[in-house]
């Protein structure tokens, strides 16, 4: 996520999924504050997961403001 030019880490959080693409494994989420962020292949291959659905509650790990890891919000992360 970044502000003012500058990206940050918000660490673990959870979040809604907001649509999810099979084929290229990617997506968006919505925060609980209504902000929309992407997410790549390498983060959702980083979890457990095979798929995801709208409006399913997920818990990711935002670094230097991308999703690098994301999973079921009754799933751990790592570390």
């Amino acid at each position: 996520m970044r502000t003012g030019g500058r990206a940050f880490t918000l660490g673990c959080v959870q979040a809604t999924v907001r649509g999810f693409d099979e084929v290229t494994r990617s997506g968006t989420v919505f925060l609980d504050d209504g902000t929309v962020l992407p997410f790549g292949a390498q983060a959702f291959d980083a979890g457990p997961l095979r798929l995801l659905r709208s409006g399913q509650r997920v818990r990711l790990v935002v670094t230097d403001g991308e999703i690098t890891y994301i999973t079921l919000s009754t799933f751990p992360v790592p570390g």
